[in-house]
């Protein structure tokens, strides 16, 4: 595999991999036949071929590897923090993560990241970097080319948070997993590709993002976790929508609908939202479909919801748009303030 590096003079890309856990770095427990993370020295010894990308590469290690249903609005902050501190000593970061969360991580560091304009690229795998045939050895020294590629004017190829996984590169915060035992376990419905992996990588230009104005790096590492998803399902009873929108110190609700962003017609439903809204809830709408995006003068029940005071979520998907929320109402932003920036674009996460 090769990789357009346009690396000037006798300078080696230098590289910071930041190992977090997940299932690119375990190893089978000898006893009961489960998954362990492991160390990473376990996970760079075999991959010798690492050696071959003659790049500079140091490596930082969670204390305790994660598995990612543990990952934490904290180690999120941990991982920025990281980045920070090391922003201007590297030429790209590759962050190793379990897969059933990256999304979610993706998103985050997407939005706490701020006029980034160095390459962020997360990856992990199906199957522990120390099998026989495993996705994680190719994902591993792939995002480390991504990670190094610069393009023809010098400058990074890639600047923003990405996701790496087998044959694709995809922005992060418009990411989902879809598979959970695909190689190809990621896809991005609403917004192309960022990069093909095959015999080499082929960039899309016209889909990288770039920091426009000349906007210093900052981070923002406020993040509120007083928010949830509300599934809409055909049945959904009063008792339930009114119990979890009355839930103490709730700010945010992400809500997900049928369809273009349709839900229930019944009044007690439409009242309940109204009476949550005036109370100064953010309820933001999202469509229960991977691809499309909500419209909400579409239909009826969409108009319905939209006059009642729900941010159309347009076509963010449900990791960016609860891990927006988390980071608006984290800056310390009123409600009214949130709604605003909920339906403007931080990061290319939404059209």
């Amino acid at each position: 595999m090769c990789c357009a590096l346009s690396n000037t003079e006798s300078k080696r890309p230098h590289i910071l991999i930041i190992y977090t856990g997940g299932t690119i770095g375990m190893i089978e427990n000898a006893d009961s036949g489960a998954l362990e993370p492991f160390d990473f020295d376990h996970l760079i010894d075999n991959v010798p071929k690492i050696k071959r990308l003659d790049y500079d590469i140091d490596n930082f290690q969670f204390d305790v590897p994660l598995d990612s249903s543990a990952m934490h609005p904290n180690h999120w902050i941990e991982i920025v923090k990281i980045i920070e501190d090391n922003y201007d000593r590297y030429d790209g970061f590759v962050v190793l993560h379990g897969t059933d969360t990256m999304a979610y991580t993706a998103s985050a560091l997407s939005f706490m990241l701020q006029n980034l304009r160095k390459p962020v690229v997360i990856t992990g795998s199906q199957l522990p970097i120390g099998e026989v045939r495993t996705d994680g050895e190719e994902n591993l020294i792939t995002a480390l080319q991504v990670a190094a590629a610069k393009d023809s004017d010098g400058t990074p190829m890639v600047q923003e948070v990405a996701i790496l996984f087998e044959n694709y590169l995809w922005r992060g915060n418009r990411s989902t997993k879809h598979s959970s035992d695909n190689f190809n376990a990621f896809k991005s419905s609403n917004y192309p590709r960022l990069a093909k992996i095959g015999l080499g990588i082929s960039y899309r230009k016209d889909a990288l993002w770039r920091t426009e104005g000349d906007a210093p790096f900052n981070v923002r590492y406020g993040l509120d976790t007083n928010v949830m998803y509300m599934d809409l399902f055909p049945g959904i009873s009063e008792t339930v929508v009114r119990h979890q929108l009355a839930i103490p110190g709730l700010k945010g609700v992400v809500m997900k609908t049928f369809g273009a962003g349709n839900g229930p017609t019944a009044e007690w439903f439409l009242d309940a939202i109204r009476e949550a809204v005036d109370r100064g809830l953010v309820i933001v709408n999202v469509s229960q479909c991977d691809n499309g995006m909500v419209n909400p003068t579409r239909y009826k029940t969409g108009t319905v919801l939209n006059r009642a005071g729900v941010i159309p979520g347009h076509d963010l998907t449900s990791e960016a748009a609860i891990t927006k929320l988390m980071f608006l109402f984290g800056q310390g932003l009123t409600s009214e303030e949130v709604k605003k920036e909920m339906e403007s674009p931080l990061a290319g996460e939404m059209d």
